[in-house]
């Protein structure tokens, strides 16, 4: 029974995983799965207060407190991207892990700065956004995989228990989880065989205990143990013991301070981080530079499911998400309200079909001088901005969304895209 509850929830965590990258790459149409990211859920309660944000975050919540930290081993991708790594260390021993509480001030400061507003701390250190970058080959991505993958090799899952800002939020509640892993002492025989298989580095053999903060519930020890000794479920009363200890509560405290400093921060990136950034143009439900800059998690999503590829990555230009007319077919395609569809943070706000092609996202501006009167572009623009007049083309501003198109098939460069300040509703 131990085994098949591993191999259930094994299975369970590649299916999940599997779809997420099918998803991520545009193979499939959008059916909310990324929705169920922590990062994401927070994001859109706090951007929108989405009340389907709000309830998905309060399951997820209830989860955690009955059954510990499955969402770790399960729905977290970037976490099933550690385990499928530890595959290739092969069948090193894994030791025991100390819980490093420094961990609970760095969620702190990430958690304070996106209730400030900003998740400029946070998409650097999130795991969904991290799994995102990676798999849209982005560099920071493919850096921060790699650096993982070797710190698996050591340590294997020591990112989950001792960096993790979301582990460390879901550790807090899965040490008062109603049901979990916990060794029977008079069965148990010390032979260490479950902390040498142990992902995390969670079992104290000489104590004969597990620390539950930490253990990401992989089931590995209940199919490993040789006696049954490991069990999951309610602890017996004599073994739950709840004791506040003074450098703990100095910790708490720290935390909370950390946490208002954090709150601070995002406040002050918010009105400060990308008042210099000029230029750039932002997706239709973008709205503006602060909040697009501030709001994006960077997981790319939108990118790998925009049929036009104009998507560009975060770069020097724009620390996010963000439109370039440069790359592939050079103009946003009328018919298609994708990035928008399938952005889970709340960074582009959902945009009916109608709503988008209503959404000036720029400016288009037409150089008289090498205009040859062509016509393609006025017949190109699907807004009917464009009339041809006296053998030149003429621009009527206000119905141009700056969708790029008429750019794209003017022969003689006469058409140029300028960004906007903000997004409006034509």
């Amino acid at each position: 029974m131990n085994k098949k509850a591993y191999i259930t929830r094994f299975l369970l965590s590649i299916c999940i995983f599997s779809a997420m990258i099918v998803f991520i790459f545009g193979k499939i149409p959008y059916f909310g799965l990324m929705n169920i990211q922590i990062s994401a859920l927070f994001q859109r309660i706090l951007v929108d207060f989405s009340i389907s944000a709000l309830i998905l975050a309060f399951v997820i919540f209830i989860i955690t407190i009955l059954c510990g930290r499955f969402y770790c081993s399960v729905i977290c991708p970037f976490g099933v991207f550690q385990e499928i790594s530890s595959f290739l260390r092969g069948k090193r021993k894994n030791s025991y892990t100390k819980n490093f509480k420094f961990k609970y001030l760095v969620s702190a400061f990430v958690f304070g700065c996106l209730i400030g507003g900003s998740s400029l701390f946070l998409r650097h250190i999130d795991p969904y956004s991290i799994f995102g970058s990676m798999s849209s080959f982005s560099i920071f991505g493919l850096i921060f995989a790699g650096a993982i993958f070797v710190l698996v090799f050591f340590k294997n899952r020591f990112f989950c228990t001792n960096i993790c800002p979301i582990g460390a939020l879901l550790g807090l509640i899965s040490k008062f989880s109603l049901n979990k892993i916990y060794i029977d002492k008079n069965l148990c025989v010390s032979c260490g065989t479950c902390l040498k298989n142990c992902p995390s580095g969670c079992i104290d053999v000489k104590e004969k205990s597990v620390e539950n903060e930490v253990c990401i519930n992989c089931l590995k020890c209940l199919s490993i143990c040789p006696k049954n000794a490991v069990k999951y479920g309610i602890k017996p009363k004599e073994e739950i013991k709840f004791n506040i200890k003074r450098r703990e509560a100095l910790w708490g405290i720290s935390a909370i301070f950390v946490l208002g400093a954090g709150y601070f921060s995002g406040l002050h990136f918010v009105q400060n981080a990308f008042k210099k950034v000029k230029n750039i143009i932002l997706p239709a439900g973008a709205s503006s530079i602060t909040e697009m800059g501030n709001r994006c998690l960077n997981c790319n999503v939108c990118i790998n499911n925009c049929p036009n590829k104009i998507l560009s990555k975060a770069n020097s230009d724009f620390q996010a998400v963000h439109i370039d007319y440069n790359l592939g077919l050079k103009h946003c395609k009328f018919d298609c309200n994708n990035c928008s569809t399938v952005c889970p943070s709340g960074a582009i706000k959902k945009l009916t079909l109608e709503e988008k092609q209503n959404t000036r996202i720029a400016m288009a501006s037409i150089n008289s001088e090498n205009c040859t009167g062509c016509g393609l572009c006025a017949s190109s623009c699907p807004k009917g901005a464009i009339k041809i007049v006296q053998n030149k083309a003429q621009l009527n501003g206000e119905n141009c969304i700056g969708c790029g198109l008429c750019a794209s098939v003017c022969k003689t460069d006469s058409i140029e895209i300028f960004s906007v300040n903000k997004q409006t509703l034509i």
